[in-house]
């Protein structure tokens, strides 16, 4: 991890998940670890979550949830 809290995903890792730069993704806490997540996973559960209004508040609200944990970084000089 940088100093700037950012992690760099290996080349052959984007690769295979079809990952490429200004994609968004999620991360998933799972107890001690963390999955990475494509963000076009969660749209394509728009269906299941009531129309693509709702995947779409939700990708606003995880997007909303990372700015302020990077901030929360920023602050805490991490």
């Amino acid at each position: 991890m940088g100093p700037k809290g950012q992690v760099v995903i290996p080349k052959a890792i984007r690769d295979r998940l079809g990952i490429h730069p200004g994609d968004e993704v999620v991360f998933i806490e799972d107890g001690d670890e963390v999955r990475l997540r494509r963000a076009g996973d969660v749209r394509d559960l728009a269906g299941v979550l009531g129309g693509v209004g709702a995947a779409d508040q939700l990708l606003a609200e995880r997007r909303r949830d990372r700015e302020k944990d990077e901030l929360d970084v920023r602050a805490s000089g991490r």
